[in-house]
This record gives structure tokens, C-alpha cells and sequence, in this order.
């Protein structure tokens, strides 16, 4: 079984610093775990690591569509895995830097993607619409309870399109979706680094971050997604759909600038949840306060990666 190391954490934990530290270390090739940075010229709204740090190591998964192109979490995992292959065949570490649980999940092999075709029901996705709209999703999750249990404990607040297609998959078929799906199994030896720090030391430097975004040209790559179809992905990507309202007239930068923090610290706080209710096996460390222990953390990798 191949062996990889892989980092996951909020946005703003410091993930990249951390990939390019092992990455000299380790002579290791980062494939990057982001659902928003396979999309060219959304470099700055995405943190997506500069040109000077992917020249002191390897990136992949960067920059392969155009934001107005989608591009599958089915796509996504078939070409990661090609990458992460051709870097343990060249003999180099693969190193699996991310925040996008999902896709990090999936990759693993600990929720392998399910090959279900349901039939589109417009009825079903209207008349479900309107009830989470007035109600909330506790109707959706309670009629999903009564045909699949299992589905409507492990779907996570606010996942209204996993809970709909769970509900009209188990109606369709008459089985649990739960029951459709493969047993999860990890296909990498994977050694899991996740990064964490006190949660007002990550609010503050994410709003830094937001700051120093603007600074370096956010309102640029903003408009630019401003004028992507509504069905594209990255218009509803956090980090420029907070602006809309400034670039429209309708907000001031101010009240757009706090919205992006607010949105991002949201943001933070749900990835952490996704991370600690979702995946096991994680070495949760805080470089940020204790930055003096990534010489044992790098020890430690060295270690098994050698095993």
C-alpha cells in the first residue's frame, strides 16, 4: 500500500507552510486537495500557493479548467490518484495538502463515490426546496430517518443536496442509500497531520488574511467571477460572493470586507467539524503556537515514511 502524508486543517491554519517545509524535507510533490484552486486565475481568493512556492516544490492539481468549466469531484479523484501514483513511482513523497474534507475523504478511499443514477424528479427537488426554505431541514432529515437511518445521522447540518438525493435515491429504489454505497476503505497507508490552533488565534488570522487578500488584488479576481454564469461552481465559492454587494454599488467596501471574515471564520468553524466528525486516524498538532515542534513533527514523518 502506498504510503502518503497528509495535511488538513481550516482555512488559514497554515497548511501551506507546513507542505512546503516537508516538502524540501521529504523530497516530497504536493498535490493540492482544493475543490476552488483547479480553476485558472483564481489564485489569490483560493490561497493558492504563489509562483515562487511551487518553485521550491512540485505542485499538482492546480489550474486545469477554466472557472466557467465544471469540473467533478469524480474527475477530481480519478486525476489525483494518477498524480499521487506517477510521485511514489518517481520515487518522491506525496504529500496531500487540503481543506476540502469531502474530496480528501473520498481520495482516501474512506467514502469511495457511489455510482448511483437516480431519475431526476423536479416534483421531489421543488417541493423539498420550499420545505427547507420555510422550515428547515429537520423535515428532510426526519423523512430520511424513517427509510435510512444510517444516511440521515452521517449526512452533517446543512448538506440539504446530500439529504435530498439520500431521500430520493432510498424512495426510488426502495433500499437505504446507505446500503448502495461500498464499505469505506482507505487505499492509502496515509499518515494524517491535521492543524489547529486556538480558535481566536485562527479568527485572527483569518481576518489578516481577508486584509491582506484585498491588498494583493481580491477585488480583481471578484470581478472576474462576477461575471461567471450563476451555474458556475466558482461563483458560489467564499471569498468573492462576499464582494458582489461592494462591486454592485450596494455595499460598502467595509461592511463587504466584514462579510468575507464573517463568512470565512463560518467557514473555519464547519471544517473543523466536517474534519473531527468525519475522519479518524489524525495527529492534530498546533504549529501556530508551538512552532518549535515541527522538527519532531518532520522526525516523525521521516520516520514513516522509512517504515
Amino acid at each position: 500500500m502506498q504510503k502518503i502524508i497528509v495535511i488538513i486543517g481550516p482555512t488559514a491554519v497554515g497548511k501551506t507552510a507546513l507542505s512546503l517545509a516537508l516538502g524540501q524535507q521529504l523530497n516530497g510533490e504536493i498535490v493540492s486537495v482544493d475543490s476552488m484552486q483547479v480553476y485558472r486565475h483564481l489564485d489569490i481568493g483560493t490561497a493558492k500557493a504563489t509562483p515562487e512556492e511551487q518553485a521550491l516544490v512540485p505542485h499538482h492539481m492546480l489550474d486545469l479548467v477554466e472557472p466557467d468549466q465544471p469540473y467533478s469531484v469524480a474527475q477530481f479523484i480519478e486525476r489525483a490518484q494518477g498524480e499521487i501514483a506517477a510521485i511514489g513511482q518517481r520515487g518522491h513523497t506525496p504529500i496531500i495538502v487540503g481543506g476540502t474534507g469531502f474530496y480528501i475523504q473520498a481520495l482516501l478511499g474512506d467514502r469511495p463515490l457511489a455510482k448511483i443514477e437516480e431519475q431526476p424528479d423536479p416534483d421531489f427537488e421543488a417541493t423539498w426546496d420550499a420545505r427547507v426554505q420555510n422550515e428547515g431541514e429537520a423535515p428532510l432529515r426526519q423523512a430520511l430517518a424513517q427509510l435510512d437511518p444510517i444516511s440521515a445521522e452521517r449526512i452533517l447540518p446543512g448538506q440539504i443536496r446530500r439529504l435530498k438525493r439520500a431521500l430520493l435515491v432510498s424512495q426510488q429504489t426502495g433500499q437505504p442509500f446507505s446500503d448502495l454505497q461500498p464499505e469505506p476503505k482507505r487505499i492509502y497507508d496515509a499518515y494524517i497531520i491535521g492543524l489547529n490552533t486556538e480558535r481566536s488565534v485562527l479568527y485572527d488570522r483569518i481576518n489578516k488574511r481577508v486584509d491582506d487578500m484585498l491588498e494583493a488584488g481580491l477585488l480583481d479576481e471578484a470581478r472576474l467571477v462576477q461575471q461567471l454564469p450563476d451555474s458556475a461552481t466558482a461563483k458560489k465559492a467564499i471569498g468573492y460572493k462576499e464582494l458582489f454587494g461592494y462591486l454592485d454599488g450596494t455595499m460598502s467596501l467595509e461592511a463587504a470586507k466584514d462579510a468575507l471574515k464573517q463568512a470565512s471564520r463560518r467557514y473555519a468553524k464547519r471544517q473543523l467539524t466536517w474534519f473531527n466528525n468525519q475522519m479518524h486516524d489524525v495527529d492534530w498538532v498546533d504549529l501556530v503556537q508551538n512552532p518549535d515542534t515541527l522538527n519532531d513533527l518532520t522526525g516523525k514523518m521521516q520516520e514513516f515514511m522509512s517504515e
